[in-house]
């Protein structure tokens, strides 16, 4: 047993004994289906702390030959598997941690060979009969090894991509480095499966791929990876019954990301924090300084900022991910940097409608504590009024309402932008930004003979404040929103619900460049 060379259980010996362990066992079985044919080769890319190096970890601890894992997955769900025991610790497994060899080298250009001379010495030690001359490489040995002993190997490199995200210009260190892998790795008979997972894709030399072999499973497209990305929604739920977790809470702070056929994912680090601590809090978000998002922010490519802005209205935003050349530096327009920031996990994208947006109340809040790190006043004096703008709502003023809204469209959005109800709606809804924290905010609700603009249901924290409705108009007037709202019987919505319900006409005049409000109480 070595260090890199057939590594021993203990370390995935240590997230089965955790306190919470998901069992993502299954993701063997995909392996072990392709392992030895032309589809072995698998990289996948998924945000920090989304279970990456537990999945790498668990690989080793299956195929290593360097250990007897039969107990460790006995209860486990691949142990159900009929090739269970056909590839249960027969191979020869490389386990490197890319990060680990990049804190240790001085010139960043000798990393592959830091990586081949570390290996080769590892080898040399197993196989001290499979040498055939002093001056043999890395590939030389492994074939050498591969026909003598008749033991194939299994290649995974846990954050692999690392080099590309702290040395981003470095061009001429990352091209040697691609190159190592894809000699390494590409056409050799040697090579029984290769699983690389990091956070980005793999880069590209132009239109190109140096590691055109590899299927790649990302944020953007996860394919049969879905499920293994982070925690599904019926494995959140569990752990909700478990611990006594309010889910819908949970729901609130930490889904967000949408795949394929409504498979919601989970940030596993936020959810295993939020159950054993009981407590609700950016617990993934704290694992990196918000700078990290704000820097892309203030490149502000092609009007990102105003897209940030609608995105935190809760819109979305369409984007096409292709153009994205999988690196942290080139970035040609909007949809690269808007791409990147979906495999950080700061966005969500849905593939079917190809838009992305904020997943969920953890990064918001994130969004938020960039947008005033990065100069952006505006938006930030606009986010801190929002809760008097809700407090003048619950009072009835009207006047502080509509001062308040002018304000959040003069310092928030474009005048230019600012032409219709859409982007009215959008204004309202980041002026009412805090109003989230008490109430799920429903946009478009189907209601009596209509839709309403804005539904303001109360939650559970917050049952003694009033439901609102709101009704935006574009030239006409507040009043005759209101009207809407009693026409439309709109209040319908609301035949379940026993209390205060605020009906809120607003109006924006386009000569005046002003909104209007005016506010009636009814009850339920």
């Amino acid at each position: 047993m070595g260090i890199y060379l057939n590594p021993g259980n203990e370390a995935f010996t240590e997230s089965v004994n955790s306190e919470i362990y998901i069992d993502k066992t299954d993701l063997i079985m995909y392996t072990n289906q392709v392992l030895g044919t032309e589809q072995k080769h698998i990289c996948v890319s998924r945000p920090r702390r989304f279970g990456k190096s537990m999945a790498a970890k668990m690989l080793a601890a299956y195929y290593s030959i360097g250990c007897n894992s039969k107990t460790l997955f006995r209860e486990l769900d691949i142990a159900s598997d009929l090739n269970f025991y056909k590839n249960l610790n027969q191979y020869n497994v490389i386990f490197l941690n890319i990060q680990d060899f990049l804190s240790r080298v001085k010139d960043i250009k000798k990393l592959p060979s830091v990586i081949q001379e570390t290996l080769l010495q590892e080898l040399e030690q197993e196989y001290p009969l499979c040498t055939i001359s002093p001056q043999t490489d890395l590939i030389s040995k492994l074939e050498t090894i591969f026909r003598k002993a008749g033991t194939g190997f299994v290649f995974i490199l846990d954050e692999w991509d690392c080099l590309f995200r702290e040395k981003k210009a470095d061009i001429e260190a990352q091209t040697l480095y691609l190159d190592f892998l894809r000699t390494l790795l590409k056409d050799k008979i040697y090579v029984k499966l290769a699983y690389l997972t990091g956070i980005l894709p793999i880069k590209k030399y132009g239109t190109h791929s140096a590691l055109n072999m590899f299927d790649e499973y990302s944020m953007t497209s996860p394919g049969v990876m879905a499920k293994y990305i982070g925690f599904t929604e019926e494995e959140v739920k569990q752990l909700c019954r478990r611990y006594d977790v309010d889910f819908a809470e949970t729901q609130r702070w930490y889904d967000g990301y949408c795949f394929d056929k409504n498979l919601h994912i989970y940030s596993p680090k936020s959810v295993i924090d939020a159950m054993r601590r009981k407590r609700f809090d950016s617990y993934w978000t704290q694992t990196e300084t918000y700078e990290a998002l704000k820097i892309y922010m203030e490149m502000n490519f092609d009007g990102l900022k105003d897209t940030i802005i609608q995105m935190l209205s809760g819109n979305s935003s369409r984007i096409n991910p292709r153009t994205f050349q999988n690196d942290m530096t080139t970035f040609k327009n909007r949809d690269d940097v808007l791409t990147l920031l979906v495999h950080l996990g700061y966005l969500a994208y849905n593939a079917d409608e190809r838009n992305v947006r904020i997943p969920n109340l953890e990064v918001e809040l994130e969004f938020a504590n960039a947008i005033e790190g990065a100069g952006w006043n505006g938006v930030a004096h606009a986010l801190s009024v929002s809760e008097e703008l809700l407090e003048a709502t619950i009072r009835g003023d009207a006047n502080a309402v509509a001062n308040a809204i002018d304000l959040v469209h003069t310092e928030a959005v474009s005048l230019l932008a600012y032409n219709n109800e859409n982007s009215l709606s959008c204004v309202i809804s980041l002026a009412y930004y805090s109003a989230r924290n008490y109430y799920q905010i429903v946009r478009e609700m189907p209601s009596g003979k209509g839709f309403a603009d804005l539904v303001f249901l109360p939650r559970p924290n917050a049952l003694s404040k009033p439901a609102i409705v709101i009704e935006l108009k574009w030239d006409q007037s507040a009043k005759g929103a209101i009207s809407q709202i009693k026409q439309k019987q709109y209040s319908e919505v609301w035949k379940d619900y026993v209390g205060e319900i605020l009906l809120v006409g607003i109006n924006y005049d386009k000569d005046s460049k002003k909104h209007q409000c005016y506010i009636e109480r009814q009850y339920s």
